[in-house]
């Protein structure tokens, strides 16, 4: 390795250790402080090819601040530069999670825990309503796309797997797209191939006893197939780990959401925090690796196919199909998780005075994490 690579490599482990350290606030922060760094800064590159890998991180499946991180590693310094880019911004958040993780079970029922959980989970469900009227707005772009989401939305009600349903909507703006291209007789084609998908309930899975080869396989399969925001891993995580094997508690799911809102870093990292609930560190560790693994995977395989992804009107098309549904899977745990965050006026209180924070002055989403936890300790107090 010559001296050049070895002074990148050291170059981007700083960054990305400081970046990981002090990066709070969810996945536009993250990138808007990258860009800073990246562009305005250190001059590694211009506006144009930051914005060229933020495309590019946006149409694979996996936490989009991370592989950006990924990939500017890799464009600096190749292939060991992915992955110290990668692992630098995830293990400062990793470490912190798995400390908060260890704490809470340890001393998860005392008192000033509950009290600190019971002011940040109000304020938890304003961040994500903000995020997904954010995103809502940029993703319904038609009134296809709307119709997609609303359909979405039902079917993920009705109990449709998530899985399907993010794959019948891509499918079905496939189609639209297709049928707009090359105009033909497609007769019902796409409501032929539609409804039965959506038509179809979820099979009923009996709880499955916990081992970490199964932990593994659960994790590595959310971020193998997760587009979107990060908080669309809440409704995976609910669907998996909640309903199907039976493994946490709607209260423990939520605990775990809101630890990863008090952390820097990806908010990924929530998988952290529940491996480290049902297996100790091992836990921890198996679920991390699982969850990013795959981002690392794309991002090093990604360079032989999105320039020509991105040229496809009809790729383009399945993507924004598949935006949606995630958009609908966020909708609806965040109303289900809303029953379990909203127990009495206080809470009630404290997560409407967060949205209006958070809708109407754009107030950073850590410091209302850290405000919650403020108000949770001090009601518990007196």
């Amino acid at each position: 390795m010559t001296d050049d690579v070895t002074s990148r490599l050291t170059e981007l482990a700083r960054l990305f250790l400081k970046l990981g350290i002090t990066s709070f606030g969810g996945p536009a922060v993250h990138i808007a402080m990258m860009e800073n760094e990246v562009v305005r800064r250190r001059r590694w590159m211009t506006h144009e090819e930051f914005l060229d890998q933020l495309g590019a991180s946006n149409i694979i499946p996996g936490p989009t601040s991370t592989e950006l991180a990924i990939h500017i590693g890799h464009l600096r310094a190749g292939w060991p530069g992915l992955i110290v880019a990668g692992v630098c911004f995830i293990v400062p958040a990793v470490a912190i999670v798995t400390a908060i993780a260890w704490a809470y079970v340890k001393a998860g029922q005392l008192p000033a825990a509950q009290g600190l959980l019971y002011g940040v989970k109000p304020v938890v469900i304003a961040i994500v309503l903000q995020a997904l009227w954010t995103l809502g707005r940029a993703a319904l772009k038609t009134r296809t796309l709307v119709f997609v989401g609303l359909a979405a939305v039902a079917a993920v009600i009705a109990g449709v797997n998530e899985l399907v349903v993010l794959s019948v909507a891509g499918a079905v703006m496939a189609l639209v797209r297709i049928a707009r291209e090359r105009p033909a007789r497609i007769d019902g084609t796409i409501a032929r191939a539609v409804l039965p998908f959506f038509a179809q309930s979820a099979a009923t899975v009996a709880a499955t006893p916990f081992g970490l080869w199964p932990l593994f396989g659960v994790f590595l399969k959310v971020g193998a197939v997760l587009f979107g925001s990060g908080y669309v891993l809440l409704a995976f995580l609910r669907a998996d780990l909640v309903e199907r094997l039976h493994w946490l508690s709607e209260q423990q799911l939520l605990d775990a959401i809101a630890v990863g809102q008090l952390t820097p870093g990806p908010v990924f990292t929530t998988a952290t925090f529940v491996g480290y609930l049902l297996g100790g560190g091992e836990g921890a560790a198996v679920a991390t690796v699982g969850i990013f693994l795959p981002a690392f995977v794309f991002v090093g395989l990604s360079g032989l196919f999105l320039r020509r992804l991105r040229r496809s009107s009809i790729a383009r098309a399945a993507l924004d199909g598949i935006n949606v549904a995630s958009l609908a899977l966020m909708a609806v745990v965040t109303a289900q998780l809303a029953r379990s965050a909203l127990v009495d006026p206080m809470t009630i209180v404290l997560a409407a005075v967060s949205a209006l924070l958070v809708f109407r002055w754009r107030v950073n989403s850590a410091w209302l994490v850290l405000g919650g936890a403020a108000v949770g300790l001090l009601a518990t107090l007196m």
